[in-house]
């Protein structure tokens, strides 16, 4: 009974130990998404209309959310109209 109750324990504990190591590396990527983009948007975004000035703020008060909003909704638009 006590070799299975380890066993039960050791596969338990293991399964924490990955969730907690995948939790950990998806956290560490999206924070690294997140400053990536908002410096993207501080250095090739434009100032006109102050379209800058809003996705800083959507960026930063949003997070990763925002960050992805801007990568798929913005970015491509901007890339296609200035070239950057």
């Amino acid at each position: 009974m006590e070799v299975i109750s380890g066993l039960f324990g050791l596969a338990f504990g293991g399964f924490w130990l990955v969730f907690v190591c995948l939790s950990g590396l998806l956290g560490v990527a999206s924070t690294v998404l997140w400053i990536w983009v908002l410096v993207e948007v501080l250095t090739k975004e434009t100032s006109e209309e102050n379209t800058k000035l809003i996705w800083v703020l959507v960026i930063v008060l949003t997070g990763w959310i925002g960050a992805l909003i801007y990568l798929f909704v913005r970015r491509p638009e901007r890339v296609k109209k200035l070239g950057r």
